[in-house]
């Protein structure tokens, strides 16, 4: 008999949506599993009376579920058939979680602004939302390892939050107040596209003044953002597989011991909200801009120490200085950045990657690669595949 599973997920977002293609990948594979959809539910006695009524009309075997209070998830374990929560406020403890690695992605920020040369952060978020506090928490305790401080505004977020307002507001007034130029993460794309507009209202430039990165890179957010919005990537169809392969022993066994889901960052995905490295020496910020914006043709140092009025030996001594890496290693640093995603994001050969990032000679992408990285191109993507999608 075919399992019947009721998602109550918002898949308007890319999050969700992530979730749904793991979800449905499973089913084709392992399944077939009958899946019924219902909008995202508020916690309303009405809702949620309406929900379990239909539950046990259907015949639900089992629920993937969005729902912020606890009065929803007790009445709906009262359903008495398998249920997986996607936390929001909180993780909850009686039934398993699709949750996050979010200190990990806040790291994965803050190592990002630092390595532009960053030495004003902040953060911005809610503080009752565990995804946002944890992301919030990673990247304010891996800024302070790099030696700097943090300015954080959280806020609460709101079921129906108001109607979103361009003009003066506190969170103007906050972006005003904070020292120039900075590096903003926020806990979300919605809310990095509220950091630029709030920006763009009150005349701060981005990303020359305040650059901005959010999370989930949802492509309908993050590109009617002005400017484009950076984010971080996640893997969240490797979780919506997991989250179906786990929902499917515990329907087949209830007392199956259960382990919550991590949904991981993957890498970042830059845009023009971030495009900006921030350095107060002149000529080594034109390096670096030279070198952002060429790195993937055929350059060489000596064609960055031409883009600056400084020697060799003068411009290399700056670099160590102020990045601590030579101009090479930032060359490569940023090739390598672009390898990566495109052995997870293409199919393309080692060779054509190899090209298209700026390497003459494969053996020499390979030898960098390996130096960064530990393992050839070729491993890499073979252990990047195995992370998406473990079957």
């Amino acid at each position: 008999m075919t399992p019947k599973i009721l998602l109550l997920v918002n898949f308007s977002e890319e999050y969700g949506r992530g979730l749904l293609n793991g979800i449905a990948k499973y089913s084709r594979l392992f399944g077939p599993l009958n899946f019924c959809r219902i909008p995202l539910i508020n916690g309303s006695k009405k809702d949620l009376k309406n929900v379990i009524a239909w539950a046990k009309a259907w015949g639900a075997d089992g629920i993937i579920a969005q729902i912020e209070t606890e009065r929803s998830f007790e009445k709906l374990l009262q359903l008495e058939i398998p249920i997986i929560a996607q936390d929001t406020k909180e993780r909850f403890l009686e039934i398993p979680n699709i949750t996050g690695l979010y200190k990990e992605t806040g790291q994965m920020a803050a190592t990002y602004f630092v390595e532009k040369g960053f030495t004003n952060f902040a953060f911005y978020g809610f503080d009752n939302m565990v995804w946002s506090r944890e992301r919030c928490e990673g990247f304010s305790n891996k800024v302070k390892e790099y030696g700097f401080d943090v300015y954080v505004y959280q806020h609460q977020k709101e079921e129906m939050p108001p109607m979103w307002s361009y003009k003066e507001s506190s969170l103007s007034d906050w972006l005003k107040a904070l020292p120039k130029p900075i590096a903003i993460m926020t806990c979300d794309d919605n809310q990095g596209q509220h950091v630029t507009e709030a920006c763009k209202a009150v005349g701060i430039n981005v990303p020359e003044q305040v650059s901005v990165l959010g999370v989930d890179n949802d492509l309908s957010i993050c590109n009617l953002s002005d400017p484009p919005l950076s984010s971080i990537s996640l893997n969240t169809e490797k979780a919506g597989f997991e989250t179906a392969q786990l929902l499917s022993k515990m329907i087949a066994n209830k007392d199956f011991k259960f382990t919550d889901i991590y949904v991981e960052p993957l890498h970042i995905i830059t845009r023009r909200s971030t495009d900006f490295l921030a350095v107060d020496d002149k000529e080594v910020s034109k390096a670096l801009h030279f070198i952002y914006y060429n790195f993937k043709e055929l350059i060489s140092v000596d064609d960055v120490v031409n883009a600056t009025a400084l020697s060799r030996r003068v411009l290399e001594k700056r670099f160590q200085s102020v990045l601590k890496r030579s101009i090479l290693d930032e060359i490569n640093t940023l090739r390598i950045k672009q390898v990566k995603q495109l052995l997870i994001e293409t199919d393309l050969s080692v060779t054509e990657i190899s090209y298209f990032c700026g390497y003459t000679d494969i053996k020499n992408l390979s030898r960098y690669f390996r130096r960064h990285e530990g393992v050839s191109p070729l491993e890499y993507r073979k252990l990047k595949q195995t992370k998406l999608i473990s079957l």
